[in-house]
Parts: structure tokens; C-alpha cells; sequence
């Protein structure tokens, strides 16, 4: 993996290859790269995962066996902004998978407990809309709202 740009390196206690292997399923433009193990000098076990680097959606990350001292909270998120509602729940669903949790306005935590979220590109314009009636009625829709609806965010907009 190229050393340029950055690399957002995720803790976990046990699953970065299952995390690793996981986010590259459900992402275009993704791949595995380098393993890196634990040998006799530790922490790990000799032989098992420390390390993963991926690629998922062109980013790149690393997946680090650090153990149980770090979880991941909504303080950080990541952003996916999706063209249509076909791709909202696509990314909806396959986050949720295996044990994820819904949260409000196209936030959710997936199965390793990292926060998401699946944002309509069209979101960003309607509340930004300089009519403050249209951006306020397309706000209080999403606050409704867990994962966000393309449609009924646009009759909110339009008043109806």
C-alpha cells in the first residue's frame, strides 16, 4: 500500500481480518493487502493477526488486533453519500448485517460497533436550500427519520 496520503488504522480486539474482510465485501473499489502477525516478541499470540491493510471505496485503512483497552464511539463517523435510495439501502443493510444497530438520521453502528453514515448526496443540498421553510421541513423529516428516505425528504421539501 502506497505510503501517501492517509491511512485510517482501526482498533479492534480479535476481528480485523473478519473487520477487514467484511468492509472489503461491501464496498466497490476495495481490496486486501498486506497481514502482519505477531511473533514471539508479542503482545499477541505468535502466528496470529495483528495487522490487515484494505482498501475499502478507494480509502486506505489498517485493521489492528490492539485489544480490549479501545472501542470505537459516534465521535468518529464515516460518511457514505449515496446517489439514490437503491444505494441508501444497500449500504443500509449490508452494515447492519451480522448484528449492527440503527441509529437516527442515517446514522448506524454496524457489528464491530463503528458508526456510519448513509447519507442521500441530495440531503446536503435540500437542507442547505436558502429558503429556510424548505431546508427547516426537510431537517425535521430527517429527524424522523432512522434510515433516510429520499422521497419522503423531498415532499417535505416541496410541502407536501
Amino acid at each position: 500500500m502506497p505510503a501517501d496520503g492517509f491511512t485510517t488504522c482501526l482498533w479492534f480486539d480479535g476481528q480485523a481480518e473478519e473487520a477487514a474482510d467484511f468492509y472489503v465485501s461491501v464496498f466497490k473499489n476495495s481490496r486486501l493487502g498486506r497481514v502482519g502477525r505477531y511473533t514471539d516478541a508479542g503482545p499477541g499470540q505468535p502466528g496470529s493477526v495483528m495487522a490487515v491493510e484494505f482498501v475499502a471505496n478507494g480509502d486506505k485503512f489498517v485493521a489492528l488486533n490492539g485489544g480490549p483497552q479501545f472501542t470505537f464511539n459516534e465521535a468518529v463517523s464515516f460518511q457514505i453519500f449515496c446517489d439514490d435510495q437503491d444505494e441508501v439501502d444497500h449500504y443500509w443493510n449490508r452494515l447492519l448485517e451480522g448484528g449492527g444497530e440503527p441509529g437516527p438520521c442515517g446514522w448506524l453502528k454496524d457489528r464491530y460497533g463503528l458508526s456510519w453514515q448513509v447519507v442521500p448526496a441530495t440531503l446536503i443540498e435540500l437542507i442547505s436550500d436558502p429558503d429556510a421553510a424548505k431546508a427547516a421541513r426537510t431537517t425535521q423529516a430527517m429527524m424522523t427519520m432512522s434510515k433516510l428516505d429520499i422521497a419522503a425528504l423531498e415532499k417535505a421539501y416541496a410541502g407536501e
